[in-house]
């Protein structure tokens, strides 16, 4: 895969699936935007990239629930390479709590950042994209499909990031450019351990054994294809594509199943 040269904005750069995109597209030889609020971890993470494949890669502290942090973003990859081909929305939070025990602001958090922070980030990136003809990823989830017991929050931003997706897709069917939503099955990341309780704070800890899922540099790798292909939509992982086609199909057995699997999970939350 060739991405020499290519301009690529990743929000949620400073670990799991946005890192390990940002290491598969920096070997691949783009230049790269890195976007995350940890901004000490992103600068570290941007000098060793630059240094192992001599590419350029800039970082800038963002929390992409705020739209003028996501347009200030936009503005530093343009000041910077004069041009943007490849927008991955990647910043993401996750949930593990009962709707019912669970504060509204959590899943306003969630909302904020899984769904707005997509929209804001697409708003000001698109017009430079139209003039490459470039590509606008949205990493979401199987639990965009599929509904999952303890993750209201986390499902419904996942739901409207899809439908917003596949919207902009259609509104952008002849103009060259590419979307594209992957959505990832279980993933090795701390997504889990910085996932929101119902008070807001975070877990700490993941409720899955994170040694049997896949990694997120293999799932960087079919992102990283999924682009070159532009593809429409990536259901990774084989217990993910059948979990959507089983909620088509069987809606009533998928219940069973995902309660049944969510039950058996580390202090499972429904018994």
């Amino acid at each position: 895969m060739n991405f020499k040269n290519k301009v690529i904005i990743i929000t949620g750069a400073s670990s799991g699936i946005g890192k390990a995109c940002a290491d598969e597209f920096a070997k691949c030889g783009a230049n790269l935007i890195l976007g995350a609020r940890q901004f000490v971890t992103l600068c570290e993470i941007a000098a060793d990239l630059e240094k192992r494949y001599q590419i350029k890669a800039i970082a800038v502290q963002v929390d992409v629930s705020k739209e003028e942090d996501c347009a200030l973003l936009v503005k530093q990859a343009i000041d910077t390479f004069g041009h943007i081909d490849i927008l991955l929305n990647n910043a993401g939070l996750s949930m593990r709590a009962l709707f019912n025990d669970t504060d509204i602001s959590v899943l306003k958090n969630l909302m904020d950042v899984n769904f707005w922070g997509t929209v804001y980030c697409t708003k000001y990136a698109l017009p430079e994209i139209l003039k490459t003809k470039g590509s606008i990823i949205g990493v979401s989830s199987i639990a965009g499909y599929r509904g999952l017991p303890g993750r209201t929050g986390y499902s419904a931003s996942k739901f409207a990031m899809n439908g917003f997706m596949e919207s902009l897709r259609t509104e952008l069917l002849k103009t060259g450019v590419h979307v594209m939503v992957a959505c990832p099955g279980f993933t090795t990341s701390n997504i889990r351990v910085a996932a929101l309780a119902q008070d807001g704070a975070l877990h700490g800890e993941t409720s899955m054994e994170e040694g049997k899922m896949m990694t997120a540099e293999a799932v960087a790798e079919i992102i990283a294809e999924g682009i070159v292909n532009r593809k429409r939509t990536l259901l990774i992982t084989g217990q993910g594509k059948l979990t959507v086609w089983l909620n088509k199909l069987l809606p009533a057995l998928a219940d069973k199943l995902v309660f049944n699997h969510f039950s058996k999970e580390k202090n499972a939350l429904i018994k």
